[in-house]
């Protein structure tokens, strides 16, 4: 059997986050593989894709559609790729790269981080939605991208994803199966203990500071309490955080990944208010150095977090319930409830060597069965 040439399909490489490095692990197994994006800044990038070729649009519609509000005139973007001469056409995403156009005689693979969560109603980073003289104009516009995003989603051969909660989405909305491969996580990264020189012990938050990551409500608990966070982050909600936060709440703003896990390594806990995480990259990283994780009972988290074995989860959105289970943690925590070898225990599973295992295993015997029976993407699809 001759070896597959294989492309990857990434949807913008313009900010380096969770979705990057899943594409920087896919990268690394196929090292030869393009990769094809609707709009690429290679500052923002890691090299090892900085060095890779990358195919991407010159026009500048494309950086205006992205930038403002033109996501419907997106698809065609995408659906103009041309994957001739590729076996395997690798995509990952949230909302494009499940609509690129193959051939009968390609294998497509997509690994989808959420359906797009603006069509579905779960909070965005954008707030354009919300706002009363876009809403009619969105709500027509939502219902057509609706269904090709249906249409979309039955292209790929397979669909792999990278949570439970996500297979769940992708089943509601596309009617499609999908096969969960937990996404690459640094679970290795050894920095110098603190604690023991520590004058205040400290909890932090990390992420995004936008509006739907609740930080806000973060803040609001902390005024109530006589407890030191830490906050790593950035974004456009920044100003309005730090006009309502206490003096015992410190901003670190944006950080080196080695920096964030010196914060994260020598706190004693990460609190993660965020609801309906497509999976939840942080928790993870903060359990990888023995760190418990108080989180919002929903989403990923209710994979990743196991009451009082790893953390603990506050239920309600509120304040009053914030302050009471942080409360409880902060007392199981000082009082060493918390085991950090059992923390440590299931970390395994999400590291970044296991990802690629599991993942390259996937592609091969998909393509070992695609390939020796002929079968076309008419029948293809997951079992």
């Amino acid at each position: 059997m001759k070896k597959p040439k294989i492309a990857l399909a990434h949807e913008f490489l313009v900010q380096y986050g969770g979705a990057e490095k899943t594409l920087e692990a896919i990268a690394e197994i196929y090292p030869e593989a393009p990769i094809f994006t609707a709009k690429y800044t290679p500052e923002s990038m890691p090299d090892v894709i900085k060095k890779r070729k990358v195919i991407s649009p010159k026009s500048g519609f494309i950086n205006r559609a992205a930038k403002y509000f033109f996501t419907f005139m997106m698809a065609p973007v995408f659906e103009s790729f041309d994957f001739s001469g590729y076996d395997i056409i690798i995509s990952d995403g949230n909302t494009w790269n499940k609509g690129i156009l193959t051939k009968p005689d390609q294998l497509h693979i997509t690994y989808i981080h959420t359906p797009p969560r603006f069509l579905y109603h779960y909070s965005t980073e954008s707030t354009k939605r919300d706002r009363w003289y876009f809403k009619l104009f969105f709500s027509y516009i939502d219902n057509l991208l609706r269904i090709w995003d249906f249409v979309a989603a039955q292209r790929p051969d397979f669909i792999l994803t990278n949570s439970v909660e996500t297979q769940k989405r992708i089943q509601k909305f596309y009617r499609r199966a999908a096969t969960v491969i937990y996404p690459p996580v640094e679970t290795d990264v050894k920095v110098a203990s603190e604690k023991e020189n520590m004058e205040k012990p400290y909890y932090v938050a990390v992420g995004r500071l936008i509006k739907y990551k609740n930080f806000d409500l973060l803040i609001e608990a902390f005024s109530m309490l006589d407890m030191s966070l830490v906050i790593i982050g950035d974004g456009n909600y920044a100003k309005n955080l730090k006009k309502i936060a206490g003096n015992n709440v410190v901003f670190k703003g944006r950080v080196s990944d080695i920096e964030k896990h010196r914060l994260i390594a020598n706190s004693l806990g990460l609190i993660n208010p965020v609801k309906d995480e497509d999976f939840g990259i942080v928790p993870i990283e903060a359990m990888a150095h023995g760190v418990p994780v108080l989180a919002h009972y929903s989403g990923g988290h209710k994979e990743t977090i196991v009451e009082n074995v790893n953390g603990m989860f506050f239920y309600d959105l509120t304040v009053e319930d914030l302050v009471d289970k942080m409360k409880k943690f902060d007392n199981a925590v000082r009082n060493g409830y918390f085991n950090r070898e059992k923390i440590l225990s299931e970390v395994h599973k999400y590291s970044k060597e296991r990802f690629k295992s599991a993942f390259k295993k996937f592609v091969e015997d998909k393509w070992e069965s695609f390939s020796s029976a002929g079968i076309t993407r008419s029948t293809h699809h997951n079992k």
